[in-house]
């Protein structure tokens, strides 16, 4: 049995959402810019979804993934995680770990495969260059894919404090210049679509 037909017959839908937003409420004590991005990115990833024409559970899968897209940065030490420069080699190393990290935490609760799987592949590029497996096109889970465009606009657009938020317009060149590479084409047409009006960067 999936754990979305789990929680139905058990009628205990609001209780995983609550235990969802524990863990959320976990890594905002660790670092307050990552729950806010999750919750960001979870809303984004569920209106691209939307966008690409899917519903029902797989829908909310992928949105209860990219609200926990992040989880594993609790593993992450602090030293690493506030940093405000640039990370070294071995700190990226250590950053590099969290997708594995959110992995191995969601993996340990019934029925959260397949959103644990997500959550483990959602820093694989669409070129096969990403990480942890260098999961390459359709090998990388749809969700995972989603999460990836919507991950990367909320961060392009938000403030940090190593740089200033890129504009819209340099967030679309990034997203054009990377369609095919780092990321799956039709899902950086959706954002374009839905948040751009279409608009492709001069590239």
């Amino acid at each position: 049995m999936s754990f979305f037909n789990w929680i139905k017959s058990k009628g205990v839908h609001a209780l995983y959402h609550d235990a969802i937003d524990c863990m959320v409420a976990a890594l905002d004590a660790r670092d307050p810019y990552s729950c806010l991005h999750s919750r960001r990115v979870a809303d984004m990833s569920e209106e691209l979804a939307r966008g690409i024409g899917i519903r029902g559970m797989e829908l909310e899968r992928i949105h209860i993934a990219a609200h926990l897209h992040d989880i594993g940065k609790i593993g992450v030490p602090d030293d690493i995680l506030r940093k405000t420069g640039k990370l070294s080699a071995s700190e990226m190393e250590s950053m590099r770990m969290h997708p594995v990290i959110g992995f191995d935490i969601l993996i340990k609760l019934r029925h959260l495969g397949d959103i644990a799987e997500i959550v483990l592949h959602h820093h694989e590029r669409w070129d096969g260059k990403g990480y942890p497996h260098g999961l390459s096109g359709e090998e990388i889970p749809l969700g995972s894919r989603i999460i990836a465009v919507a991950d990367s606009i909320d961060a392009m657009t938000s403030h940090r404090p190593y740089r200033r938020a890129l504009s819209w317009e340099d967030c679309v060149e990034e997203l054009t210049v990377n369609q095919g590479i780092m990321y799956e084409p039709k899902v950086v047409e959706a954002a374009l679509k839905l948040w751009y009006g279409g608009r492709k960067a001069a590239v």
